[in-house]
C-alpha cells in the first residue's frame, strides 16, 4: 500500500476544494527500469504491475482518473464528459469528483484551477506541446477569464539539464521572441528552462500567479522518472479535481 509521504502535494494558495496530487517514482510494485510506482501503460512494463500501481491511488481519489492517450499535440478534452485515453494532451473538469491527470518523465505537468474552486485542468507540456500552445489551448478551454487562474508547475527536466539543438530554441524564439531569456549556450547547443518558457506563456495570457518549478527530474534519480536519463522508464502522474 502506497504511503501519503510518496505524494507531493502542491503548494500554492489554490481553494480547499481543489485537491492535487503529484506521484513519485516511490511506493508501488514495478521493478527494474519502472521501480516503483510506474502509471504509465504504454511504455512495456507488467501490465499487472502498473494495473496494482494505479488501484493503489484509489484510496486518494474520489474516481478514477481520466487517462489520456498523450500524443505531444495540443488538443484538449472535457474530463467530464469524455472517455478514457483519447488522445490529447490536457484536460479540464468544471464537474466536482472528475479527476483529471497528466503522465510525465521529464515533460512539464501543469496544474490549473480558478481562485473560486469552480475549475480544474491538467497540462502534459512537453517541449513540442509547450512550443506549439497547448497551455494557450487549455486556458481558452476553461470557462472562466485568465486572470481568475492560477499554475503549478510540477517536477521537469531542469534548466541544467535539458539540451536541446538551436532548431528547438529557433522554434520557441519564432512563437515568443521573450523566449530568448530562457537558453544558454551549452557545448555547442542550448539549455532550456521549460519553467521560465511557461511562466512566460502563462503570463502572457493574464496567469500572473503561478508556482512551483524547480523540481528536476533529471537530476532526481531516487524520487523522478527521467526519459531522457533512463530511455526504458516509468511516469509519474500529477493529478487534480475538485472535491
Amino acid at each position: 500500500m502506497m504511503h501519503k509521504a510518496e505524494f507531493i502535494i502542491p503548494d500554492w494558495p489554490a481553494p480547499a476544494n481543489v485537491k492535487a496530487l503529484q506521484t513519485t517514482r516511490a511506493g508501488g510494485i514495478s521493478t527494474g527500469n519502472y521501480a516503483s510506482l510506474n502509471l504509465g501503460d504504454h511504455v512495456q512494463d507488467n501490465p499487472l504491475h502498473v494495473a496494482h500501481n494505479r488501484q493503489s491511488l484509489s484510496p486518494y481519489l474520489p474516481t478514477e482518473p481520466v487517462w489520456l492517450k498523450q500524443v505531444h499535440g495540443i488538443r484538449v478534452i472535457d474530463a467530464s464528459t469524455s472517455s478514457c485515453l483519447e488522445a490529447a494532451d490536457a484536460s479540464f473538469a468544471a464537474r466536482k469528483e472528475v479527476v483529471c491527470v497528466t503522465m510525465t518523465a521529464d515533460c512539464l505537468p501543469v496544474l490549473l484551477c480558478d481562485e473560486a474552486g469552480t475549475v480544474v485542468a491538467a497540462i502534459h507540456a512537453g517541449w513540442r506541446s509547450l512550443c506549439d500552445g497547448v497551455i494557450e489551448a487549455t486556458v481558452k478551454a476553461m470557462p472562466v477569464e485568465p486572470g481568475y487562474l492560477m499554475a503549478w508547475l510540477g517536477p521537469a527536466i531542469g534548466p541544467d539539464a535539458f539540451q536541446v539543438g538551436g532548431e528547438v530554441r529557433e522554434q520557441f524564439i519564432t512563437q515568443d521572441a521573450q523566449a530568448e531569456t530562457a537558453f544558454r549556450p551549452h557545448n555547442n547547443k542550448w539549455l532550456g528552462d521549460l519553467y521560465i518558457i511557461a511562466r512566460q506563456r502563462l503570463q502572457a495570457l493574464g496567469v500572473t500567479r503561478t508556482y512551483g518549478g524547480g523540481l528536476c527530474t533529471y537530476s532526481t534519480p531516487e524520487s523522478f522518472f527521467s526519459f531522457r536519463r533512463d530511455g526504458e522508464t516509468g511516469r509519474m502522474a500529477t493529478l487534480i479535481w475538485l472535491e
